[in-house]
Formats: C-alpha cells, structure tokens, sequence
C-alpha cells in the first residue's frame, strides 16, 4: 500500500511573476511548501533566466494544465544582434559574429515570415527529447544534436522598441511549444547578422497576466500562513475557453463516479467539449451527448 501524500487538499491556481535565475520547477516546489499544498504542477515551462507568468496548478487544477498549456502566449524580448551562442540566449558560449547590423525598416520587414504557420526547430539546449534522452543533457555531453523541425503557430510578431544598433525589443503571440530563442536565432539568420536572445520575460498566458502574479519575496512573506490562500484563483479559470453546463442533482452523483450524467445546457452542440458545475463547483470535463456529460475528468473537490 503506497503512502499517503503529506500536505493540504488545496485546488486552484496560483499566478507567480516568476523571476530571473529560477527553474520553474524550483518555483513549483516552492509554492508547494508555502501553500503546504499535497499536488502541485506548472503550466509551460520558462528558461531560468526568464521572468513572467509561471501559472502553478494546485491539486485538481493540475487536470485542467492542458488548457493552459494548449492556450495563446505573449512574450516580450530583447534579441541581441550580431552575436549566436551555442544556446540561442545570453547564457551560452558565442560562436559566430556579424558587424552587419539590420535598419528598422529591414527588421519589420523580415518579422512576416515568423508570423502564421511556421516550422521552427528548437533550441540544441533544450527539454526536446532525442531517443529518450533530454536534447540538453545531449549537448552538454558534446555530441552533435540533430531537432527535427515542428509546426508552430504565431499569432503575431512585432517590434516594440530599438535602444540601439545591437539590440531589438519584440513582442510574440503564439502557441502551444514554441521557442522564443529560436525565433531570435532564425530572426538573425534571416537579416544575416546573427542573434540570440538577451531578456525574455512572459507577459501573459491564457488567462493568466504576470501583472496579477505574486512575487516569490511576497511567497517567501506570507509562506505558511493564512495570507497566502486569498492569492489562489479558482480552478474554473483555466476553463473559460469551454462552455458551462450545469449538473442535475441525479446528474451530478453519477459524474462523481465517473458515469455520464444529466445536465442542463444551452446553446451547446452535440458532440461539443465543456465543463459542468453542481450549485458553483466543478464537477467534471467531457463531451455533451443529447443531455449527458460523458467525463473525461472528473474533480474530487
């Protein structure tokens, strides 16, 4: 019999600015512990040396993770022109140099073919997997690595600023896995003068804006005690991309056990993904089929 995990059942999401010289995983880990919470898990990992939204999902939450996940992006970034590095940031070693430096007219131009449906290939220095080991382990163990090109979706690309000839401030609006240092480095080949991200920090995602996020000196401050719970947003929120229906009495018992249930919906088409709630709590994701939920979660709240 496996033992019982130690800790408060907490559900809902906690919004952390995450910033600069932490992994995400260390932001993770340190909600946990200030919240005492039992589960916890992030949505979209950030490079250490970014900042910005790093949305933690607590106990049930961690269901909803995908819907984050698969949501629109912003990120905001400084691209340092003229220079590539072995990891496409300022982090890694330089290996290539340009004295060519792009007009601003010649980087607008150059940002459209980053803009739609692109293929990228990601960082050497990345989580991508390659026959079951971890793309950067690889590259710090010097052998050569081959990433094969994915499909990526940009909604927008634009230049936000110029504070001199080395350096170029972008703002990008895409989707589920892309890499902000691939789009620097690519962005320099394109101009012919190389280029590698400088600051990158994640202004929102999905729902989730670094705005409302809590600082980790704040965490470190209210850790342990009754002033943190008010900073947990609700485990809902991560689905206001999906119709609400709502559950029937009868309905509700049946979907707890994880069995479709009746439920009352409007304007929701058959076949349709959407979430039901019983008297304001969340019940269960599924598929609405002629008056049932058919669950493909179900929360235990």
């Amino acid at each position: 019999m496996g033992r019982k995990r130690k800790g408060r059942d907490i559900s809902g999401w906690l919004v952390v600015d995450k910033p600069a010289g932490m992994t995400s995983t260390s932001v993770v880990n340190k909600v946990r512990w200030a919240l005492d919470a039992k589960k916890a898990g992030h949505a979209g990992t950030l490079d250490p040396e970014a900042t910005g939204v790093l949305a933690v999902a607590l106990g049930e939450a961690t269901k909803t993770v995908p819907y984050i996940t698969d949501d629109l992006k912003c990120y905001e970034f400084t691209v340092r022109l003229g220079q590539a590095t072995n990891t496409d940031d300022a982090e890694g070693e330089v290996i290539a140099t340009s004295d060519a430096r792009p007009t601003d007219d010649e980087i607008k131009s150059a940002l459209g073919q980053f803009v739609g449906d692109i293929e990228q290939v990601p960082p050497k220095f990345s989580a991508v997997k390659i026959d079951g080991q971890r793309a950067y382990k690889l590259a710090r163990d010097g052998e050569d690595v081959e990433i094969a090109a994915r499909p990526l979706w940009v909604e927008s690309l634009v230049m936000l600023d110029r504070e001199d000839a080395d350096h170029v401030t972008l703002e990008l609006t895409c989707g589920k896995g892309g890499y902000v240092r691939s789009i620097a480095r690519d962005l320099g080949a394109a101009l012919g003068c190389f280029g590698h991200v400088r600051e990158l920090r994640r202004v929102w995602s999905g729902p989730f804006e670094a705005t409302d996020g809590i600082s980790i000196e704040e965490i470190d401050a209210k850790a342990k005690t009754p002033d943190l719970d008010p900073y947990i947003r609700p485990l809902e929120v991560a689905l206001t991309d999906l119709p609400e229906v709502k559950c029937t009495p009868e309905g509700v018992v049946r979907l707890r056990n994880g069995n479709p249930g009746m439920v009352i919906a409007h304007d929701v088409d058959y076949g349709e993904e959407c979430w039901a709630s019983f008297e304001g709590t969340p019940v269960a994701i599924g598929i609405f089929k002629a008056g049932e939920l058919h669950p493909s979660r179900v929360f235990v709240l």
